[in-house]
């Protein structure tokens, strides 16, 4: 199916009229979903050293006993 053809004067008031319908966070919901997002980040970039850590340590071990 072939998709309608409009002017480029109706493709700018489409756009402008969806580009109406926006609704724009706050700036302290911004920062709030900003200081949440680093806190995730630090606290999943420690979790994954300390599996990283683990995982190191326990094969040293392994090899260490068995090599």
């Amino acid at each position: 199916m072939a998709a309608k053809r409009t002017n480029p004067l109706q493709f700018i008031q489409e756009v402008r009229a969806e580009g109406a319908k926006i609704t724009w966070p706050t700036r302290r919901e911004v920062i709030l979903t900003t200081a949440m997002v680093m806190v995730m980040a630090t606290l999943l970039g420690i979790f994954f050293s300390l599996v990283d850590l683990g995982i190191r340590s326990g094969l040293q071990f392994g090899l260490g006993f068995f090599g």
